[in-house]
């Protein structure tokens, strides 16, 4: 039977980029506009927004009612559907996903999967699922086999700023503002569907030299699966410096031109930031 998977734009999926996958979009509020990501506002209308504009955004989280609509037109198709849903523990979009499948109709499968993860990070879970689609894996062996993976996912995240951690409050004016002037770059990881900071580094260089760190202190990377690089922001500077530092980790096993990248989202970019990069990756079984 053909399968559906279906993801939300937390993922920094975008619709259109597979046949059988659905994007559905969380939701970004400015002051009294709400957008739903990727759909009504692109993330480079999210950057600019969020730079120029005075009022910091929100974020919510995918209802029930779009992922029983989705569920639904999966299952007129004759579709068994698999959902991969970012971190329970950062969003309540997970627990709308399982509302949904527990309503859901009999007539096909409904798989739900915690991702435990976030852009870059539920991205490569998601690229996962699709590649078992295409090799004609069931549902029921797509979703046992991305979650049978999901705790080898690794991600690593360099933020260029305090701000918007500040602006945010997820840590104190005073913290923030000590950061700012003493240039301090914190580097952040997803830890059991939770953001924790693994380090906090004097400036950008330092910031990168602790993400290779990351890299080699996690066993390297399992580049027979799907590996990503992420920027927020409206330019990848930062990334592409990074890049150039850690050739290394890179070289003799995928080529610089290879590698995925995308532009995150409202969803984390509304919390970290322009300027900040991040890498997600499957660490060796």
């Amino acid at each position: 039977m053909s399968v559906r998977i279906i993801t939300d734009s937390g993922s920094d999926c975008l619709q259109g980029d597979h046949p059988q996958l659905d994007v559905l979009p969380l939701s970004v509020g400015f002051g009294t506009t709400t957008y739903q990501a990727d759909v009504e506002l692109s993330r480079e209308r999210f950057y600019e927004l969020l730079v120029e504009g005075d009022e910091f955004p929100t974020t919510g989280q995918v209802n029930p009612y779009a992922f029983s609509q989705a569920i639904e037109r999966a299952q007129a198709a004759g579709e068994d559907v698999v959902i991969l849903a970012l971190s329970a523990k950062l969003s309540g979009t997970h627990q709308s996903a399982c509302t949904a499948a527990a309503e859901a109709s009999d007539v096909t499968e409904v798989y739900v999967v915690d991702t435990k993860s976030v852009t870059v990070g539920e991205h490569i879970l998601v690229d996962y699922a699709l590649r078992l689609l295409d090799e004609g894996k069931s549902a029921a062996e797509i979703a046992g086999a991305v979650e049978a993976v999901v705790d080898r996912v690794v991600v690593v995240g360099l933020l260029d700023t305090l701000e918007y951690l500040k602006r945010g409050g997820r840590i104190s004016a005073a913290a923030g503002t000590v950061g700012e002037l003493l240039s301090i770059k914190p580097v952040i990881t997803i830890d059991n569907g939770e953001v924790a900071v693994l380090g906090k580094a004097r400036g950008s260089k330092n910031g990168r030299n602790l993400l290779r760190q990351q890299v080699k202190a996690a066993g390297g990377i399992d580049f027979s699966m799907p590996v990503m690089l992420g920027y927020s922001g409206l330019s990848d500077k930062l990334l592409r410096k990074y890049l150039d530092d850690c050739r290394s980790v890179w070289e003799d096993r995928i080529a610089e031109e290879d590698i995925p990248v995308l532009m995150v989202g409202a969803t984390i970019g509304t919390h970290v930031g322009p300027g900040a990069i991040a890498l997600a990756f499957f660490k060796s079984a």
